[in-house]
C-alpha cells in the first residue's frame, strides 16, 4: 500500500467498497524504508475508512528462498487473521496472495476472488527473471504453472486485466467465460482532471522546469526499466527532435535523473532536452498537464496479453494524446476512441511516419480523449464491477 500502484489500484477501490457497507482487512507486504516513510499516514487514511491494515516485510535474501519465505508468511498471517475474524471470502491481488486463499479455500471452505492481474508465471519468464535453462527456475516455473490452474480451478471467480487475456483464460485453459470478469487498472477521474488545473498553473509550472512557452513536451509517466522500452522511446525522441528543435522530454519519475541523462547522451541526445522530475501522487496531474504528448514503448511478450498500463487511463483522464505499442488491449481502446496513435513496429520509418502525424493529434479535443477515459477507465466503473462480485460470492455463500 505504500508504492504508487497500492494507492492508485488498491486504496481508492477498497474506498469505495468499504463504503458499500463491506468490513475489509487488508494484508500486505510492505518494503521497510516505505512503509517507516508514509506507512503512518497511509494507516490513517485507512482506519477514517474504516478499514483494517495488517503489514508484513519483504525479505530480500538469499534469492528465491526470501520470496519462499515471504509466501510462507502471507499464508501463515492470513491463517491466523481468518482464525480471528471468520471473513466470508478472500479478494486475492495476483499470485502470492492466491496461493494464501487457496490454502485458506482447502481448510475452511472459503471462496476466493483471484484477481489476478496478469499471467504472473510467465511474466517471470518473459522479463528474463526465471531463465528455463536453469534447474531451479524450470521446476519453480513447472510448480506454479500446475499451482495455477488451481488457482482458475477453485476461484469462485476471476478478474483479467483485459479482454485479451480473458480469451486466453478461456481458449487455453478452458476457464468458463462467465467465471470471469474483464476490469481494467481504472482511474480515480476526480483527481486526474485536466480542467483543475488552471494556465496560471501550467505556465508557473513549466517555468520552473526550465520549458519556454514555445516548447512542446513529450512526456513519460512513471518507472522505467523492466517491461518499459527506454532505448526505443530515446530513439523515437530524437528522431522527432531532429524534425522539430523546439521539444523537451519529460520524465515523471523516482528513477535516477543522472542513469537517464547518461543513456540520452549515448545516443547523442542533449542532455538539456530530457527533463527528470520526481512527482507524488498528489502532484502527477499538475506535470501530466504541460504534455503536448504523452508515450509509452511496453516489450511484447506472451504474459503482456492480460496488461493494462494504470498510466493509460490517467493520461487519457488528462486528455494528453497517447503513442504507444499494441500490448493487451492498449491498441484496440486508443484506435477505438482516437486517443492517438498506436506504433506496429520500432523502426525509423515508423518513429519518423509518427512524428510527423503529432501535430494532428493536437487537433483532438481534451474532452474527447477524457470521455474515452471515462468510457474505459471509470473507477466507479470499476467499483461497481467488483461489488457485482462482491455480491454474487456472498449470496452464494448465504444461498
Amino acid at each position: 500500500m505504500t508504492d504508487q500502484l497500492g494507492q492508485s489500484q488498491v486504496i481508492p477501490y477498497l474506498r469505495e467498497l468499504a463504503r458499500q457497507g463491506y468490513e475489509i482487512t487488508i494484508l500486505s507486504v510492505e518494503k521497510k524504508s516505505k512503509l517507516e516513510k508514509t506507512g503512518k499516514e497511509i494507516a490513517k487514511q485507512l482506519s477514517d475508512m474504516g478499514i483494517e491494515w495488517e503489514t508484513l516485510l519483504f525479505t530480500e535474501r538469499p534469492p528465491l528462498l526470501s520470496k519462499i519465505y515471504d509466501q510462507w508468511s502471507v499464508s501463515n498471517k492470513a491463517k491466523k487473521l481468518y482464525k480471528r475474524k471468520k471473513f466470508d471470502f478472500v479478494h486475492c491481488r495476483s499470485y502470492v496472495a492466491a496461493e494464501a486463499a487457496l490454502k485458506l479455500h482447502r481448510k475452511f471452505s472459503v471462496p476466493f476472488l483471484f484477481d489476478m492481474r496478469g499471467f504472473w508465471v510467465d511474466e517471470r519468464v518473459d522479463s528474463g527473471l526465471w531463465n528455463l535453462k536453469n534447474p531451479l527456475y524450470r521446476f519453480f516455473y513447472k510448480l506454479y504453472k500446475k499451482k495455477e490452474k488451481n488457482y482458475f480451478k477453485y476461484a469462485a471467480h476471476i478478474v483479467s486485466l483485459t479482454h485479451k487475456g480473458k480469451e486466453e483464460l478461456i481458449n487455453t485453459y478452458k476457464v468458463p467465460a462467465d467465471k470471469i470478469s474483464v476490469i481494467p487498472c481504472c482511474v480515480d477521474l476526480a483527481h486526474f482532471d485536466y480542467q483543475k488545473i488552471s494556465s496560471e498553473e501550467r505556465g508557473k509550472t513549466k517555468n520552473e522546469l526550465g520549458i519556454k512557452d514555445d516548447e512542446k513536451v513529450i512526456s513519460y509517466l512513471g518507472s522505467l526499466g523492466g517491461w518499459y522500452m527506454n532505448n526505443e522511446m530515446l530513439d523515437f525522441f530524437k528522431m522527432v527532435k531532429s524534425k522539430k528543435p523546439g521539444l523537451r522530454f519529460l520524465f515523471i519519475t523516482h528513477d535516477s535523473r543522472e542513469k537517464i541523462k547518461e543513456i540520452a547522451s549515448s545516443k547523442k541526445i542533449d542532455p538539456s532536452d530530457i527533463i527528470v522530475q520526481p512527482a507524488s501522487r498528489s502532484e502527477v496531474p499538475l506535470y501530466l498537464s504541460i504534455s503536448d504528448w504523452n508515450i509509452f514503448f511496453i516489450k511484447d511478450a506472451y504474459s503482456k496479453k492480460a496488461s493494462s498500463p494504470t498510466k493509460q487511463g490517467e493520461v487519457m483522464a488528462m486528455g494528453i494524446p497517447i503513442i504507444c505499442n499494441d500490448i493487451g488491449d492498449t491498441g484496440r481502446i486508443i484506435n477505438e476512441s482516437n486517443s492517438g496513435i498506436v506504433l506496429k513496429k520500432f523502426s525509423t520509418d515508423e518513429y519518423a511516419k509518427t512524428g510527423e502525424s503529432l501535430q494532428d493529434l493536437l487537433l483532438i479535443k481534451k474532452e474527447n480523449i477524457r470521455e474515452a477515459a471515462i468510457k474505459y477507465f471509470d473507477l466507479k466503473q470499476g467499483v461497481a464491477h467488483y461489488q457485482k462480485i462482491y455480491s454474487q460470492i456472498v449470496g452464494k455463500i448465504h444461498a
